[in-house]
């Protein structure tokens, strides 16, 4: 017998499934009483909800209830189409999965920690005889020490800087290191102590070393009274050379410390977290103490439902926060979450050591609370003033263009080239918050009917290849509406604008506005022309604050396509020959150019040449030598 309604063998068609409440009372009835995770889908298939629950029989089945809820649980019970489970052996690993899965698949109804970018790090290489300091950023899979995390690449920088200048430790690569002749500039402004060289022995760099790890672990005091009494020593000794050489070095380390603002007495290692709400939106903010300093905070600004409490968006936020990144020995939070003690124990598995969540009354822990809300408010009321601003630029965008409200999303397009070589186009977007950079596309023309520098050509390939996918990946009924620009800008006049609009044309979107927009006379800002379908071109007036928006939009795609461009031409430059040959990796690539001083010298040398290379078998040369003549078929 069919499922299908139709083939009912009564006539009559199949009854509807139920929805919302009544479905979840279905599934009720088969859901055991032990930890897991829930995701509710609507009627499309897209993503709901995702939860945990100690109890998924108890979690689901208060769903099941008609009243009680929030406008929000309420229009989400509604949704839901379809449920799918998974148990789990405690409610620590349903936290865990369940932070996994919201951070991989935002859902709607869920709070979505928007950035996840990882944290930089500092990183003592242990690959090395003279180790080097770097900015690292990823997955450790370098041997050496990693100390971290910093709140951004600018505060590691900084770091870096002053390091350099403190304990004179390398900062070039290995391969750099390998082949110097003479110490490098680095060397000259007294930032490196250029082992590279032999300016400094084994022994030298190694304390120096030491004094650096002593430093990042919390010990600056101690480090900075060592070169005092050196510094008086070499003063003494009447060798003011090397004691200028160590009260640089002070200077150093004091800048480091005076950057870095507060450093607590009593808290060596901990993250702090302070949510403030305000409008709708909450701002959690996030400091970063490691060894006793302060390595700098961040603000996040989480998206959510606007009837969850700060503790409730605070609560959320965290899981996610942790769910890829090691937690220090201790975190500290301004609000009391329903899930603090589930957390801590979280935490504790996850780091294998204790790892303490608390909520500080009183003393230091509560003046670092306290400081870290002072930044949360004063974020989110610069934030929720710049959206005022933003929100009344829209709609001046809006009425300009005639949309029929302010625009959701904006994306802007830009091709780059020089001489129709390695062309590239880039795609921006805008919108409410501002730049939405983790939605900014680069597009590699790759037409073979693209002549070089038709720039028509190339705009068409863009357009035609990003509103094709966007096609596929929503569906005919554009069910993913916020992947769908309300305008795009074109940068060009009526010819560019033509192009856009046949494009659209021919895939079949009528409801995308196009816009043109032309530089003014020698590229004069201030007297751009816009295009649009229907209308004369026209003008604004030279100092309205939307013209001044637009600017920027178009001045963001240019940054973007140039810098894209400019990737893929370095990247084509730097290419190697020797990198398309199997089985040739760094070190062997290293040993042929050595050996021959180039890739086209080893691109002309023989078999006999080849095997003769130190580090390359007999095999490898054979591959290198097929790899540039062929396999011939005599052998040698």
């Amino acid at each position: 017998m069919s499922d299908s309604g139709d083939d009912n063998t009564n006539g009559a068609p199949a009854p509807e499934k139920p929805v919302g409440a009544a479905l979840i009372s279905a599934q009720v009835k088969h859901l055991p009483d032990s930890p897991g995770v829930y995701r509710m889908y609507d009627a499309e298939g897209g993503l709901l909800y995702v939860g945990k629950a100690r109890s998924l029989k108890k979690r689901v089945a208060s769903y099941a209830k008609l009243g009680g809820h929030s406008n929000r649980i309420a229009r989400m019970i509604a949704s839901t189409t379809r449920m799918e489970f998974i148990t789990t052996a405690t409610e620590t690993d349903a936290l865990l999965l369940e932070a996994n899965l919201i951070k991989r698949l935002k859902p709607r109804y869920n709070v979505l920690m928007r950035d996840d970018k990882s944290f930089p790090y500092i990183l003592l290489t242990g690959d090395h005889d003279f180790p080097q300091v770097l900015k690292h950023r990823g997955a450790r899979t370098r041997a050496g020490d990693y100390y971290g995390p910093f709140a951004s690449a600018g505060a590691v920088t900084a770091t870096l800087n002053a390091l350099q200048k403190a304990f004179l430790l390398r900062s070039c690569s290995d391969s750099v290191f390998e082949s110097r002749t003479r110490p490098c500039l680095l060397f000259q402004i007294k930032r490196c102590s250029a082992p590279c060289t032999g300016e400094i022995g084994a022994e030298g760099y190694a304390t120096l070393l030491a004094e650096a790890r002593d430093f990042l672990k919390g010990r600056s005091r101690k480090t900075q009274r060592e070169l005092v009494t050196l510094m008086d020593q070499a003063a003494a000794d009447l060798d003011f050379e090397r004691a200028a050489i160590y009260r640089d070095r002070i200077r150093a380390l004091t800048q480091i410390q005076q950057h870095q603002g507060i450093n607590p007495q009593t808290v060596a290692e901990a993250d702090v977290f302070a949510a403030w709400s305000e409008g709708g939106q909450t701002c959690v903010q996030v400091f970063f103490f490691r060894a006793g300093q302060n390595w700098g905070n961040r603000a996040y600004f989480p998206r959510h439902d606007k009837e969850l409490s700060t503790e409730e968006v605070l609560d959320a936020f965290l899981a996610q926060f942790y769910e890829d990144r090691p937690p220090p020995r201790m975190v500290l939070l301004s609000h009391d979450v329903p899930g603090r003690a589930l957390l801590a124990e979280a935490l504790t598995i996850r780091a294998g050591r204790k790892v303490a969540v608390g909520l500080p009354r009183r003393g230091e822990k509560r003046e670092l609370v306290d400081h870290a809300l002072t930044n949360a408010r004063e974020a989110l009321g610069r934030r929720l003033a710049e959206s005022s601003t933003q929100r009344k630029l829209l709609e001046g965008v809006a009425e300009v263009f005639d949309l029929e409200g302010p625009p959701g999303r904006i994306e802007v397009y830009d091709n780059s080239h020089i001489s129709g070589t390695k062309p590239v186009g880039g795609m921006i977007v805008a919108g409410p918050e501002g730049f939405m950079k983790n939605q900014y596309r680069k597009f590699n023309i790759k037409g073979e009917d693209v002549e070089p520098g038709d720039d028509y050509a190339m705009m068409r390939e863009v357009l035609t290849r990003r509103f094709t996918r966007l096609l596929k990946e929503s569906g005919e009924n554009k069910a993913n509406e916020n992947a769908w620009p309300d305008l795009i800008l074109i940068d060009g006049g009526a010819g560019q604008l033509k192009v856009a609009l046949d494009v659209l044309a021919e895939l079949g979107i009528d409801n995308v506005t196009a816009v043109g927009v032309a530089k003014g006379p020698e590229r004069d800002a201030g007297r751009e022309r816009f295009f649009m379908a229907g209308k004369p071109d026209f003008m604004m007036e030279p100092r309205n604050p939307v013209l001044y928006y637009l600017q920027r939009l178009r001045d963001e795609a240019h940054r973007y396509a140039i810098g894209s461009h400019r990737a893929r031409r370095s990247k084509a430059i730097g290419a190697n020959p020797l990198d398309e040959i199997p089985g040739i990796g760094p070190g062997r690539k290293r040993a042929l150019l050595q050996h021959f001083g180039s890739a086209r010298a080893v691109s002309r040398a023989g078999l006999a040449d080849l095997e003769a290379v130190s580090g390359i078998s007999a095999r490898v040369a054979r591959t290198v030598y097929d790899h540039f003549h062929g396999n011939p078929d005599s052998t040698s």
